[in-house]
């Protein structure tokens, strides 16, 4: 099986010596030669190094020699490499600076690199070999990493149909290829959704509420789009600024239309029939492996387990955000009586909008007199800081380096000795050809596993925001939320920066998914720690450090509009769970009408919303990698703010003893160590309930 494409370009040689993807990358620390890439080159690149991947795997299954680790498993660790390589390039791009070519060969590759993978973990022979080095694995003397690294393959081998009838396993493959395609050309709905609308502002009475700084970023956002004026784009760091501040309720409500619109337009990029679809096959994948529904098939490789015990989390939770979420209310009509207002209730579009004024006028917290205290480079400097006295990094700019984008920052990472061990990328605004979030990736995983004569692998890991860009001259300057999407999207940086293990996949974030969200989720706590803000949160033009009154003021007014914000967060969650656990082979007809009447009987209040509508759910359904797993970010988030209580019990959170610690179980174990052993290594114990509940004000008795 050497191709998965009769219409992929032909592979000449020529071709082949004449691909950038596919020669020697001379750039240091191997970085891609960007400036010779082009979208044409990644179909017959990835179908070569496809190829490749099955003559290597050919090679461990077809060898004489009985399996055993090293000939078999870390053999098997090996492989693929080009194929990574090539890949992990396709994929940032078509996620930080995609083109209609590059999303042509997306979702012309889409099918084909399911259909490799199916090759790859339905392999008979291959399986043989895992099976019974796995079926002896207690008397071979393995070390716990490599014991780790046989369970976790033959796992995957299993999960992807390597024990079903050929019948079953071939129809497994051919719902995973389809897949494939139909969550590329969600994503790719979703993109167009964002990128192609704008809100002009044509006027001073369109722009009434606005502070300057955000006039600014919206111009620039319609400069970017070859506009003039003024205008709001579907990008998360202007529409939600915008709900927050304008004062027209008119324009409020379009905004917020489109934005929770995206996704549900009748026409080529409606993902309403795509959903079904994903559905109806992620039900079909789950009852070929012998599960009921999807849900069961994805928590049963978790920390969480079961549905059981992602509902208990939830219902612990949802009373008291109901409860937290109807105090809120009460403030904000209170505050709108106070103006004057005449509606008596709220609008989805107009909560945010009440809420920054109770902030204003009852915490004295107001985002014009905060985010002057957090230009970007500052932030960047105060997590590169934190970085350097938690765990001794050093970041060195090296704008040298080959980069896809100009706003893209390189730096050179090394430890505290000046070794160097690894390469970061920041990619920090919003563009129109840029999906929306933030988000980690990696160009290479860190490796100690490698072939003779070769050193040990250095990570390459990129992180992603989409900020809004500040006017030319101007500095782009961060709310506070968005200063905590930047540490936390840095933290998985770190994760991936720090992993210190042998084996490429135990490496970095490679490990269960209510885990992965630890390590960015603990980090988020060093942005809001006095210390780090009197030495980084310093005024743009003074160059004064933020009055510690003013940090007093935050740290009172940070429990405020939790209530709403978990509401949202859980609601999302509920709805994800839900789909995922139909157990009819057929899914609603009508979701969006599911998603509403699943949400009324649960008693959303109305107003508040929820992060996600399924229409434009890209957790869920750009690829499968947060389907049944939304929960993920409340489960980490016991763990972190259970673990960050470590540092509060010491003192210091930059306690030496507890640094250590956070470092070997945390951000450098990868997958090499079960997470509920490592967390236990890290804290001494189990984690508890409480810290979260304290953390986000819900305490009080539901």
């Amino acid at each position: 099986m050497t191709t998965h494409n009769a219409s992929a370009p032909a592979l000449t040689a020529a071709g082949l010596h004449n691909n950038p993807l596919l020669q020697s990358w001379t750039a240091p620390h191997g970085l891609p030669p960007y400036s010779q890439i082009k979208a044409l080159h990644f179909e017959p690149a990835l179908q070569h190094a496809m190829a490749e991947h099955l003559t290597e795997l050919a090679r461990i299954r077809d060898q004489a020699a009985p399996p055993s680790f090293d000939n078999t498993v870390a053999a098997m660790d090996r492989t693929g490499r080009l194929l990574s390589r090539v890949a992990s390039v396709f994929f940032s791009l078509t996620a930080s600076a995609t083109s209609a070519e590059l999303q042509a060969v997306q979702r012309a590759v889409a099918a084909p690199l399911a259909m490799h993978d199916s090759a790859v973990y339905q392999d008979a022979g291959l399986f043989a070999r895992i099976d019974a080095l796995y079926q002896q694995r207690q008397q071979l003397g393995l070390n716990g990493e490599q014991l780790r690294l046989l369970e976790r393959l033959h796992l995957d081998f299993v999960r992807t149909g390597a024990l079903l009838p050929l019948a079953r396993r071939q129809r497994y493959a051919q719902v995973m290829e389809t897949l494939a395609g139909l969550t590329t050309r969600f994503a790719q709905n979703v993109l167009h959704d964002e990128s192609s609308w704008t809100l002009p502002l044509p006027d001073e009475a369109a722009l009434a509420g606005l502070p300057s700084d955000l006039r600014a970023a919206l111009a620039q956002a319609a400069a970017d789009r070859g506009q003039t004026g003024h205008v709001v784009t579907l990008s998360r760091s202007l529409v939600v600024p915008f709900l927050s501040l304008s004062t027209r309720a008119d324009l409020r409500e379009t905004a917020w239309r489109a934005w929770t619109s995206r996704g549900e337009h009748v026409g080529e990029h409606d993902n309403r029939q795509l959903i079904r679809d994903i559905l109806r096959l992620r039900k079909e994948q789950a009852a070929l492996l012998g599960r009921d529904c999807y849900a069961d098939h994805a928590l049963a490789d978790t920390m969480a387990g079961s549905r059981d015990a992602v509902q208990g989390l939830l219902s612990e939770v949802w009373p008291r955000a109901l409860t937290a979420v109807e105090r809120e209310r009460t403030e904000l009509l209170q505050e709108m009586q106070h103006a004057g207002a005449v509606q008596d209730r709220i609008e989805p579009w107009d909560w945010r909008y009440w809420a920054e004024l109770v902030k204003r006028n009852r915490y004295a917290v107001d985002d014009a007199e905060v985010k002057p205290y957090f230009a970007l480079e500052r932030v960047v400097a105060a997590a590169f800081d934190c970085a350097q006295r938690l765990f001794g990094l050093q970041f060195k700019h090296r704008p040298d380096l080959p980069v896809y984008h100009p706003d893209v920052m390189a730096y050179e990472v090394s430890d505290a000795s000046g070794q160097i061990v690894g390469v970061f990328l920041q990619d920090n605004f919003a563009r129109p050809a840029k999906r929306s979030g933030a988000w980690m990736s990696s160009l290479r995983w860190q490796s100690r596993n490698q072939d003779v004569g070769q050193s040990a692998q250095l990570p390459v890991i990129l992180n992603n925001n989409n900020f809004a860009k500040g006017a030319p001259g101007a500095p782009t300057l961060l709310s506070l939320d968005d200063a905590r999407t930047l540490f936390h999207e840095f933290g998985h940086g770190l994760h991936g920066l720090l992993s210190d293990v042998t084996f490429e996949a135990l490496s970095g974030t490679q490990v269960l998914r209510d885990f992965v969200e630890l390590p960015s989720q603990i980090f988020e706590h060093w942005i809001t720690e006095p210390e780090v803000l009197q030495r980084h949160a310093l005024h743009w033009q003074t160059g004064q450090p933020i009055p510690m009154e003013l940090v007093q003021r935050l740290h009172k007014a940070r429990q405020f509009g939790q209530g709403y914000e978990t509401v949202r967060y859980a609601a999302s969650a509920m709805v994800d769970m839900a789909v995922h656990s139909i157990t009819d082979d057929e899914p609603p007809v009508d979701l969006c009408a599911f998603e509403a009447e699943f949400l009324h009987q649960r008693g959303l209040p109305h107003g508040v919303g929820l992060n996600h509508r399924l229409v434009h759910f890209q957790h869920l359904f750009a690829s499968a990698g947060y389907a049944a797993g939304y929960y993920v970010y409340l489960w980490a988030e016991v763990l972190d703010a259970d673990g960050y209580e470590a540092f509060v019990e010491a003192g210091s959170p930059f306690a030496p003893e507890v640094d250590l610690r956070l470092r070997q179980h945390i951000y450098g174990a990868g997958n090499s160590v079960d997470p509920q052993v490592t967390y236990a290594a890290f804290r001494g114990r189990a984690p508890t309930l409480r810290p979260l509940l304290k953390k986000r004000g819900l305490l009080q008795p539901a």
